[in-house]
């Protein structure tokens, strides 16, 4: 079944222009047809169309289910955007689609871009979304400086993953070693120039925890997929142990 996004849908009960001109002139469905629909908030609702109109397809809720996110407490990544914008976009397309639940670009002393759109990013994730099927959309955050992430208060893990071989290695630890996968997490990751000495220090002052993701020199985009995805298989092996 076709599945579309729509977050005012359970007041509104049609499909905003974009989603509403796919459905009825790319997929060319009719009234009558059944549809899923997403609000980003965790909703699923199944759907009659009832109006084939490709600017206001309107729509019957038959039926509303609440889905939570496979990988229970909160994953959230924090990446200084590449100078190259198709990388960032991937890395966030590939993020949404295993589950996460925050994406903020960060700006940093050393950042190759300074200035970020995020309407454009804002279309991958909801694409995303809706191919992995999932109904909760991630919060994607404006481009925000290092300094305000790092001043949140927070209860969630917080880690740090830099490569500059003048600061300290020793107390760096592995992210898999140190990762608790019932508790929520943020993982920050610097630009293609590393996080400052300055930025890293007040990170660690911060409570931050110093993590590697490997011997190997990852690009930015590389490394914050490696951190995902390291974390959901931790929580999906302590899943499979519980069971």
């Amino acid at each position: 079944m076709h599945r579309f996004f729509a977050p005012d849908i359970a007041t509104t009960a049609t499909l905003p222009e974009e989603e509403s001109r796919h459905c009825t002139r790319v997929l060319r469905l009719v009234e009558g047809d059944e549809v899923e629909v997403i609000d980003g908030c965790g909703n699923l609702y199944r759907c009659r169309i009832s109006l084939a109109h490709s600017k206001h397809c309107a729509v019957e809720i038959l039926d509303r289910q609440q889905l939570s996110p496979h990988w229970g407490s909160r994953v959230e990544l924090a990446v200084a955007p590449t100078k190259n914008l198709d990388r960032i976009e991937w890395m966030a397309e590939k993020c949404t689609e295993m589950g996460i639940d925050r994406i903020t670009p960060l700006l940093c002393q050393h950042s190759e871009r300074k200035v970020l759109k995020t309407e454009r990013l804002h279309k991958i994730l909801v694409a995303a979304v809706k191919q992995s099927l999932k109904a909760q959309l991630p919060q994607l955050d404006e481009l925000t400086p290092i300094a305000h992430l790092i001043g949140e208060n927070s209860n969630a893990q917080r880690f740090i993953a830099y490569c500059d071989e003048s600061l300290p290695r020793n107390d760096r630890h592995s992210l898999a070693q140190v990762y608790d996968p019932g508790r929520d997490a943020l993982v920050m990751i610097g630009p293609e120039g590393d996080f400052s000495p300055a930025e890293v220090q007040a990170a660690l002052q911060a409570g931050f925890v110093p993590v590697t993701l490997g011997d190997s020199r990852l690009r930015t985009e590389t490394a914050a997929l490696a951190a995902i995805a390291t974390m959901h298989a931790i929580k999906q092996r302590d899943a499979s142990k519980s069971r």
